[in-house]
């Protein structure tokens, strides 16, 4: 018998619901994630519960328990029961009936072993009661011992359920895979299927990318979803050659993971389209580019220190690494501000001359080092217009 222990075996509001149902004659079972990550020892975010529950019958169950029920996804068989201020879903035994790729027609069920079937990895069709006691219909133990990413029964048939499951297999393997272990019927199924994703909407591609991505290593997965053709149609252009060195990078340099660095890396042609980047990712990763164009100091004073330690990042794994003293370089350009502003070049200048003064004596700063005085860029801003009136 395996038992979980975790700390959310002891959240009293957890036990609210499952008690609920199981009160009333149903299972309620913890499933996915949280029985996986307590497994490993990992930190668990949600909790996501299993049934033998109707829908309607949960939402009867646990209202009548004094709790909060919200059909979320009722179609699906999921409502969000609200308890001690956490939202716990909780779904519906079911299988699927009918799917195009994208998305499937649900049948709902009192059979655990149908729930299980139509999950996607072994490792995350795992069960636990109340008591942390760990039902296991489809062998998800051993594999997740072994750090074995398998799909539950034939992987094709997996796929074409749902072709996101490509992008998840190779995000699974990045997470929890045992490197050099990459089972070679899945890889051949994904490789195969590979054109599946093209039907796949922008944001779910985004949304997978993204965990990838933020794995603590990815060099492997990312490197398989290359082989397999999977990465040329969900990134067209992408790079991976530079990878392994921005991993060692971020340890060398003791700079955190993050899958915006990455991606940059990759230099995919619009990934912005591609993986549907918020106005803000946009941002980020078009300051990184113009950065990698800037001396180190220049791109820390037009973006800050958090991008210009992002191109030295990306310089390094390409080859070449910045200055020694890099970072006392972001620290001291990042803090300098420019001495003179508009209201210092009239009345002499007006109109768009201010602005092209402005942008000469800038660049005068930073080329100087961000050594030039008040005096210094006034008398260059003002020279130049006087000189200009004087030819």
């Amino acid at each position: 018998m395996t038992r979980i222990s975790a700390p959310f075996l002891d959240d009293s509001g957890l036990h609210r619901v499952l008690t609920a149902l199981t009160g009333a004659g149903h299972q309620a079972l913890i499933v996915g994630g949280a029985v996986r990550n307590a497994l490993l020892g990992q930190p668990v975010s949600d909790i996501d519960i299993a049934t033998s529950s109707l829908p309607e019958q949960t939402v009867t169950l646990t209202e009548a328990a004094g709790l909060r029920a919200v059909p979320t996804g009722i179609e699906h068989g999921t409502i969000t029961v609200v308890a001690d201020g956490h939202g716990y879903e909780v779904t519906t035994f079911r299988r699927d009936v009918e799917t195009d790729g994208r998305r499937a027609v649900v049948a709902f069920s009192d059979r655990i072993e149908e729930d299980a079937h139509r999950r996607d990895f072994t490792m995350n069709a795992l069960y636990a009661d109340a008591s942390g006691e760990v039902i296991d219909p489809v062998g998800g133990l051993d594999d997740l011992a072994a750090r074995r990413l398998r799909f539950v029964g034939e992987p094709r048939a997996r796929i074409t359920e749902d072709y996101l499951r490509i992008l998840r297999f190779f995000r699974f393997h990045a997470w929890y895979g045992a490197k050099g272990a990459a089972d070679p019927e899945a890889l051949a199924a994904c490789a195969e299927l590979a054109a599946g994703l093209d039907g796949i909407s922008h944001e779910r591609i985004g949304a997978e990318t993204r965990k990838l991505l933020a794995a603590p290593d990815p060099t492997e997965a990312v490197a398989l979803m290359a082989r397999a053709g999977v990465l040329g149609h969900i990134l067209p252009g992408a790079d991976t050659h530079d990878l392994p060195a921005l991993i060692a990078a971020e340890a060398t340099l003791g700079l955190p993971a993050e899958w915006p660095v990455r991606l940059a890396l990759l230099g995919a042609d619009n990934a912005a389209q591609a993986l549907r980047l918020s106005r803000d990712e946009t941002r980020l990763q078009d300051q990184i580019a113009t950065a990698l164009t800037l001396p180190l100091p220049a791109a820390a004073y037009r973006f800050g220190p958090h991008i210009a330690r992002s191109a030295a990042l990306i310089a390094t794994a390409r080859g070449t690494p910045p200055a020694p003293d890099w970072q006392q370089q972001i620290a001291h350009a990042a803090d300098a501000q420019l001495p003179i502003a508009a209201r210092h070049l009239m009345p002499e200048l007006s109109g768009p001359a201010i602005g092209a003064a402005l942008r000469q004596a800038e660049t005068a700063f930073i080329d100087s080092g961000f050594s030039l005085s008040k005096q210094e860029l006034l008398a260059l801003a003002l020279g130049q217009d006087r000189q200009r009136k004087s030819d």
